[in-house]
């Protein structure tokens, strides 16, 4: 679509005062012939007479009201032609938008601050650990606060790292007064949140930029009785209980270790799994090595098993989290 130009609009402005404008003086501003604003004056052919604002408007909103008036046609069409298949749908529309999967952290950010606003009740969190940056931290703050003022009760389990993370322990004070427990536990697996047991989000990703947001009742439900179980094996964060060392010489912390040695986890795995750096993790095996009398790797496995500490019950107690 053409567009009237500058040098155009300024003669036009002139003809219409003028009441005609000579053709020499148009030359530099085609758009007014593009535009059929001007027509020959029918007394001398060097002039040209200005068309009414009023036609000429009508002459170019002609063509885009007939394309208005057919694409409104077409949609009536389209409408009438699925209309019957509508029914068909209705029953599994619920099924359909039961899960959603959310790419980007602005999504996903967007999709977890309208569920937390919506949240009336309780709030259950599950987050590993590992570093949070600062901005993600204060979108949790700016989340939770309000959650927290409005009288909904939050429960989050980390792991027992968390026990010796300043930046954990700086954000749960933030909420010491409100209906908010946290409790740790030896081994997470991933970040789970769930608001009103209506709706959860779940990573899709290990590098935590896709998620899926899930609200079919059963899978939801499920989720539910998945923080629960994990919720009534943990430890509350409250009591402060630094891991203790059991009569056998073996820590919790080098109990849950040498179980994921045994399964044939790497070290960064074994780290991973249990919230704490790799270098930390290959701390406790040494102790653990020194423990059980182990020179070697593939001794110290032969030794777990020999030991029999994996069929022992060691209630968790907290955890070590020294970086």
């Amino acid at each position: 679509m053409a567009k009237l130009c500058e040098e155009g609009g300024r003669l036009y402005a002139n003809a219409l005062r003028t009441g005609r404008i000579a053709r020499a003086d148009v030359e530099p501003a085609p758009c007014l012939m593009e535009f059929a604003l001007l027509h020959p004056d029918p007394d001398d052919a060097n002039w040209l007479r200005p068309v009414p604002p009023s036609v000429a408007l009508a002459q170019r909103l002609n063509p885009i009201e007939h394309e208005i008036t057919e694409r409104r046609r077409l949609s009536i069409e389209l409408a009438d032609a699925f209309e019957p298949f509508m029914a068909l749908t209705a029953q599994t529309t619920t099924s359909t938008h039961s899960i959603t999967v959310l790419e980007g952290n602005d999504r996903i950010n967007a999709a977890l601050d309208l569920a937390t606003a919506q949240c009336q009740h309780e709030m259950l969190t599950v987050q590993p650990s590992g570093h949070r940056p600062e901005r993600s931290l204060v979108q949790g703050l700016e989340r939770d606060r309000p959650l927290v003022e409005r009288g909904v009760s939050i429960r989050t389990l980390y792991q027992h790292t968390a026990r010796y993370s300043p930046e954990k322990l700086a954000y749960t004070d933030q909420f010491a007064n409100g209906k908010v427990e946290y409790r740790t536990i030896d081994e997470l697996v991933e970040r789970l949140i769930i608001c009103d047991e209506t709706v959860a989000f779940i990573p899709a990703r290990d590098d935590q930029k896709v998620a899926l947001e899930l609200r079919h009742p059963g899978l939801v439900s499920y989720l539910v009785k998945v923080f629960e179980f994990m919720w009534a094996r943990a430890v509350p964060l409250s009591t402060g209980a630094p891991y203790e060392t059991a009569p056998d010489g073996i820590t919790d912390i080098q109990h849950s270790i040498a179980k994921l040695l045994v399964e044939g986890h790497v070290d960064e795995a074994i780290a991973r799994r249990l919230g704490m750096n790799v270098r930390t993790c290959r701390a406790h095996i040494a102790k653990l090595a020194t423990a059980l009398g182990s020179g070697s790797r593939a001794q110290l496995g032969f030794l777990i098993a020999q030991s029999g500490i994996l069929n022992k019950d060691h209630p968790p107690r907290g955890g070590d989290g020294t970086p």
